[in-house]
């Protein structure tokens, strides 16, 4: 009796095919059953039955009769009786079985009982596989619908990731000048910024010469003529920022008469600005850096 193979779904997620699906295994045929026998062969078979009883039973008997007696050390008993069992077993082991009767009538009846009970459990093992057979389509159905939604899960993310990546490669340009752009606002605002707020402690904390100041230098005797041109320092100071950013090979400025002398001193005497080694009358900012 044969069953057909199961063909299941492999790791690609493809469907069966059709040819290889498992069709419904057809019962198979009945073994005729012999339950009797005949006289002839009933009789003989109780001779050879008898025969070997009355056999097992001189046996018997002989085993009892050479069994040693009770007052024997216990011990030397279980040792002789291990012995006799281990040499018992090697025998049957070395012996060829022997049928119990050479009739091929009762050899018939035997044998179709044995292929009835093999029947029986072929039978069942055939149950058994076919009810694991469906738990396995069951299943089967289960993964591949289980993959086709992770497949489209899959392609939906993989299509919202090309269209993302197409459109930052278009944006990426753009998007990398816009933000230069904004840091190069954001610095010249806090340029701004700086500038403005120098600005405004220069002209707090150091403002222009007047009329008044200078009248209060003459009454000290100090001899001062006020120049109506001169400059701030805080445009001394741009002047001097300007020229070393625009002309870094020559940063010096000329001073003339728009300059305060004062102011101009106090830049030198701070490190804020230095004379040029050959002219005293130019000056540029002192490096920082």
């Amino acid at each position: 009796m044969s069953l057909n193979e199961v063909t299941l779904q492999q790791d690609n997620g493809q469907p069966l095919d059709t040819e290889s699906e498992v069709q419904d295994t057809t019962a198979p045929p009945a073994i005729p059953f012999y339950t009797e026998c005949s006289e002839a062969a009933q009789a003989q078979l109780f001779n050879e039955c008898e025969e070997q009883f009355a056999q097992l039973e001189m046996l018997q008997n002989e085993i009892i009769l050479t069994e040693p007696d009770s007052d024997e050390n216990p011990q030397e008993q279980s040792v002789n009786r291990l012995t006799a069992v281990a040499a018992e077993l090697k025998q049957w082991q070395t012996r060829r079985p022997e049928l119990l009767s050479t009739n091929p009538e009762v050899l018939l009846v035997v044998g179709a009982e044995e292929l009835q009970k093999l029947n029986s459990q072929l039978e069942l093992v055939l149950s058994c596989s076919q009810a694991k057979r469906d738990i396995l389509r069951e299943t089967l159905k289960s993964e591949q619908k289980w993959l086709e939604e992770k497949k489209e899960v899959l392609r939906a993310g993989t299509e919202h990731v090309v269209k993302q990546r197409l459109e930052n490669e278009r944006l990426s340009e753009h998007s990398v000048l816009q933000d230069t752009k904004k840091k190069i606002q954001k610095m010249k605002d806090y340029q701004n910024r700086l500038m403005e707020t120098l600005a405004d402690v220069l002209a707090e904390h150091f403002p222009l010469p007047t009329q008044e100041t200078n009248a209060d230098k003459k009454e000290k005797n100090i001899p001062q003529e006020l120049n109506e041109n001169l400059i701030s320092l805080n445009e001394v100071l741009e002047l001097l920022m300007n020229t070393t950013l625009e002309t870094p090979h020559d940063p010096y400025i000329s001073i003339d008469e728009t300059f305060w002398p004062p102011y101009t001193e106090m830049l030198l005497r701070h490190g804020i600005a230095q004379r040029h080694p050959e002219d005293c009358f130019k000056i540029r900012l002192e490096t920082f850096y």
